[in-house]
């Protein structure tokens, strides 16, 4: 076993499907303007976790969101939380009071949250994107850490570590539940995390492209029509972000290259840019967020069935892992 775990009739058990309470270690990511209550519960109810995407929502959308998704499945399920965004208290209280079992923060400092958020009974999961940043959450006492490398979409670390790197590095540094993040999209990538020390994996773009995500249909033919190297990381000098090459982008890059300063970039990122793309399916002036494994996704399916697909792809490369 390259791995802790082992399958059950109807699923795997591992720290990560026993902390969640899931039957499969698959995690759909918390992503902005994509991961709303339709999205989390159908994951949720096909056996993963669902997470909803806290980071495009005003408090009482937010509460909208776990008081639909609440009513919508029975299984676990969960809210991404950014730190660093307006309105932390509000949806810190709509999770306590609507008692959200589980919360992943990410974009700040875990020691700020993580012990009010576990003193009302809730799992903790932070999203690192370094080793030493790993270590640091679960000195702040989380009860498990993403480790997202930088092929992943949106936001993504400083470092630029690769998930095949990171992965390891991460393992080593911890001892709690791993789970592993960035430019996995399938059962073999999954198998491929787990190989490397996660214990799970969170997958972001691949849910995207199903009928629940809340993203636009344009945004979602655009992911179908992208092939490899149409993604990059640029807005560095702000916070460094993977989206897709469009319109936007190219004055990004002219800025970019004449070397504007933050502030600069700062009036051509604008109020809305990522909302405008992939909410509201304006193609050239928007932020179109997505990870490198975008250019595998070539159809648009329902989640449950992603989720399937996912996991009978794990359990045919457990047993046979060099066949293709």
């Amino acid at each position: 076993m390259l791995f802790e775990g082992k399958f059950t009739e109807d699923g795997f058990d591992n720290r990560v499907t026993r902390l969640f309470g899931i039957k499969y270690p698959i995690i759909q990511a918390g992503m902005i303007w994509a991961s709303g209550w339709r999205l989390a519960s159908a994951v949720s109810n096909a056996g993963g976790l669902g997470i909803i995407g806290a980071g495009s929502m005003y408090p009482d959308v937010l509460l909208e969101h776990i008081q639909k998704c609440k009513a919508a499945t029975g299984k676990p399920f969960a809210v991404n939380l950014p730190l660093l965004y307006p309105d932390i208290e509000q949806h810190v209280a709509h999770i306590i009071n609507e008692q959200v079992p589980i919360v992943f923060t990410s974009a700040g400092n875990p020691k700020i949250w993580t012990a009010k958020l576990k003193a009302e009974g809730i799992t903790v999961v932070h999203v690192v994107s370094s080793a030493k940043f790993a270590r640091k959450c679960e000195d702040a006492g989380v009860d498990a850490v993403v480790a997202e490398g930088f092929e992943a979409g949106g936001h993504n670390g400083r470092e630029e570590t690769t998930t095949l790197c990171l992965l390891p590095a991460a393992r080593a540094a911890i001892s709690i539940p791993l789970i592993g993040a960035g430019g996995i999209g399938s059962g073999r990538g999954m198998y491929a995390a787990m190989a490397l020390g996660a214990e799970g994996a969170q997958i972001g773009s691949r849910f995207v492209c199903t009928p629940e995500a809340s993203s636009h249909s344009n945004f979602k033919e655009a992911i179908i029509k992208a092939n490899e190297g149409d993604t990059i990381v640029a807005l560095k000098k702000l916070t460094p972000v993977r989206l897709i090459k469009n319109e936007f982008y190219k004055q990004v890059q002219v800025a970019e290259d004449a070397g504007s300063s933050k502030e600069e970039l700062e009036t051509l990122l604008g109020r809305a840019r990522a909302k405008k793309g992939m909410f509201e399916g304006m193609m050239d002036e928007g932020e179109l967020e997505i990870g490198q494994v975008s250019s595998m996704i070539k159809e648009i399916k329902p989640a449950a069935e992603v989720v399937a697909e996912i996991w009978a792809e794990f359990k045919n490369v457990y047993t046979a892992p060099f066949k293709y």
